[in-house]
C-alpha cells in the first residue's frame, strides 16, 4: 500500500472509530478535552507506525488499545496534573488499579452507552449553537478543524477557538458524562436533533458561498442520525429526523445542474433521485409513526418529504395533504417560516391567489424582513398571476438578500425573465 493509500485508510478509520475512542476515554477521565487529546495521540501514533508496519487487520481496535495505553501512561506519570487536571489526577492516582480495570472494560466492551453520553455532552445547551455544531463535527464526525472551517466558510482560528472554548465551558460547568433522564431528556434530545439537522441543512442548501449544495455535510449528518437511531431505538423523533434526512438526501444529485446551478423541486429529473435512500427514509418514517405518542415536528416534516418522494411527477404531488401537514406543524411549532411553506403548498393545491393571500399576511413579520425566501415565494406567485413587474421587483429583492452565489444567479435570472416577458407583453 502506498503512503497516500495508507493516509486515506487512516483518515477513514479515524472518522469511523474516533468517537468510540473519545467516548470510552471520557467516561474514565471525565474530561472531554483530555479524552480527545489522548485519542489524538493514538492518531499520531498511527500516522507514524502504519506507513511502515502496514494497516492492522483491525485498525479500530489498534487505535482503541493505543489510546488506552496512553491514558494509563498518563495516569502513572501524573501528566494529567501537568495539564491542569489536578483534581482528576489525584482522584485517578488514588484508585489507579480500579481505573485501569475500568478503562479496559470501557474500551473493550460495547461503547454504545458511552457514545450516547458523548452526543449529549457535545450538544449540551450550556454551549452556543455554533459551538455545539463545531464540537459535534469534531468529536462525533471525526472532522478536522480545517474541514469544519471550510464547510461553514469560517477561518480555522475561529473554529479552533470555538472548540477550545466549548471544551472549557463544559469543564467549568462540570457537565456530567451521562444521558439525561425524565423530563430533561426531551429538552436535551431536542438540542441534539437540532444540531444534526442544522448540519444537514447547511449541506442541503448552503446559506452562503459559491456552492448550492455540500453533500459531504449531508453525509456527516446522516451518519450521526443513523448512529442516534441505533442508540435510541424507541425515540420516534430520532427516526423522524433520519427519515427526513434520508428522503431529502435522495434528491441531492437532482438539485444541481451541469454547471452547479440550482434545480428547483418541480424542475428536477426524478429519475436521478436515489431510490435506495427513499426506501430507507420511508422505512424510518414507518418506524417513527409506529411508536407511541403524537408525531413530532421531524416526523411531520418527514411525512411531507414522503409526499414528494411518492409522487412520480410534480403534478401528481398531493399538495392538499402537504398543506394539511404544514398546518399541523404550525400548530405544534408556530413559526412564520412554517406558515410560508404552508402558503406554497396552498398555492399549489388551490391556486396562486390563495397562496399569495397567506404570503402577504407575512410581509410585516419582523423575523422575515431579511429572509430571502419570502420575496422569492412572493415573486413566484405574482409571476403565476401575471403581475410580472411586481414579480421582477420581488426576485431582485430576494437576490439582494441571499448570501449564496448560485441562488443569487437563479433569482436574478428569474427577475430578468419576468422583465423580458413584461416588456414583450407591452409591445
Amino acid at each position: 500500500m502506498t503512503l497516500p493509500d495508507t493516509h486515506r485508510a487512516i483518515d477513514a478509520v479515524w472518522r469511523i472509530e474516533s468517537a468510540k475512542v473519545i467516548a470510552g476515554l471520557t467516561r474514565i477521565v471525565r474530561d472531554v478535552g483530555l479524552a480527545e487529546d489522548l485519542a489524538q495521540d493514538a492518531l499520531v501514533a498511527a500516522l507514524e507506525q502504519w506507513p511502515q508496519a502496514g494497516v492492522p487487520n483491525n485498525p479500530g481496535a489498534w487505535l482503541m488499545a493505543t489510546a488506552k495505553r496512553r491514558a494509563i501512561d498518563a495516569m502513572r506519570r501524573g501528566s494529567m496534573q501537568d495539564r491542569k487536571h489536578e483534581q482528576i489526577g489525584h482522584e485517578l492516582e488514588s484508585r489507579q488499579e480500579t481505573v485501569v480495570a475500568e478503562l479496559d472494560e470501557a474500551l473493550d466492551d460495547n461503547v454504545g452507552d458511552d457514545l450516547l453520553r458523548l452526543v449529549f455532552i457535545a450538544c449540551h445547551p450550556v454551549l452556543s449553537t455554533e459551538a455545539r455544531v463545531a464540537l459535534t463535527l469534531r468529536l462525533l464526525g471525526g472532522l478536522t478543524t480545517e474541514e469544519i472551517a471550510r464547510a461553514f466558510l469560517a477561518t480555522e482560528p475561529t473554529i479552533q477557538q470555538r472548540i477550545v472554548r466549548a471544551k472549557r465551558t463544559l469543564a467549568d460547568a462540570k457537565v456530567p458524562f451521562e444521558v439525561p433522564r425524565g423530563p430533561e431528556l426531551a429538552a436535551r434530545l431536542s438540542s441534539v436533533l437540532s444540531v444534526v439537522y442544522l448540519v444537514f441543512n447547511e449541506g442541503y442548501s448552503a446559506t452562503a458561498g459559491d456552492d448550492w449544495v455540500r453533500p459531504a455535510l449531508c453525509e456527516d449528518a446522516l451518519r450521526l442520525g443513523r448512529i442516534l437511531a441505533e442508540l435510541m431505538p424507541n425515540e420516534p423523533e430520532v427516526h423522524g429526523l433520519v427519515a427526513l434526512m434520508e428522503i431529502q438526501a435522495s434528491r441531492l444529485r437532482a438539485r444541481v445542474g451541469p454547471s452547479g446551478e440550482p434545480v428547483l423541486l418541480l424542475d428536477q429529473d426524478r429519475g436521478r433521485w436515489d431510490h435506495l435512500l427513499i426506501r430507507r427514509g420511508l422505512a424510518a418514517l414507518e418506524r417513527a409513526e409506529s411508536l407511541d405518542g403524537t408525531p413530532g415536528p421531524y416526523t411531520i416534516q418527514a411525512a411531507i418529504a414522503a409526499c414528494h418522494a411518492r409522487a412520480r411527477t410534480g403534478v401528481e404531488t398531493d399538495w392538499a395533504r402537504i398543506a394539511a401537514f404544514y398546518a399541523a406543524l404550525g400548530q405544534l411549532t408556530p413559526s412564520p417560516i412554517v406558515e410560508l411553506n404552508r402558503a406554497v403548498a396552498v398555492a399549489m393545491a388551490f391556486g396562486p391567489a390563495a397562496g399569495l393571500e397567506l404570503v402577504d399576511a407575512l410581509t410585516g413579520e419582523p423575523s422575515l424582513q431579511s429572509y430571502h425566501l419570502l420575496p422569492s415565494v412572493r415573486g413566484d406567485l405574482l409571476s403565476k398571476l401575471g403581475r410580472l413587474d411586481e414579480a421582477r421587483s420581488e426576485f431582485e429583492r430576494a437576490a439582494s438578500l441571499t448570501r449564496n452565489a448560485k441562488e443569487r444567479e437563479l433569482l436574478l435570472g428569474r427577475a430578468a425573465s419576468a422583465g423580458a416577458v413584461e416588456r414583450s407583453r407591452d409591445r
